[in-house]
């Protein structure tokens, strides 16, 4: 009987930590897309539309492909056509 009574008891406690990591995974998501939608935003504010559009394409794809050099990079480039000029 402890056994599975013991079995029980694990049980709901992973159920409990099923619950909790669907939370965190749901409020997470939530923030990040939130915070992407503001960066998006502040890129079209703050560049050219072209320069937007492109730092948008590079930011997607970065996230798409888990590199975030490829967002660092389009932004380095921005900075130095706006030195150049």
């Amino acid at each position: 009987m402890k056994k599975r009574t013991r079995s029980i008891l694990e049980e709901l406690n992973n159920l409990h930590r099923a619950r909790d990591n669907d939370s965190l995974i749901a409020t997470t998501g939530t923030n990040i897309i939130e915070s992407a939608v503001n960066l998006i935003a502040r890129m079209r504010d703050t560049y050219t539309e072209e320069e937007a559009l492109d730092l948008e394409r590079r930011f997607l794809n970065s996230i798409r492909t888990g590199d975030s050099k490829k967002f660092r990079r389009g932004v380095q480039k921005v900075q130095e056509s706006k030195r150049g000029s």
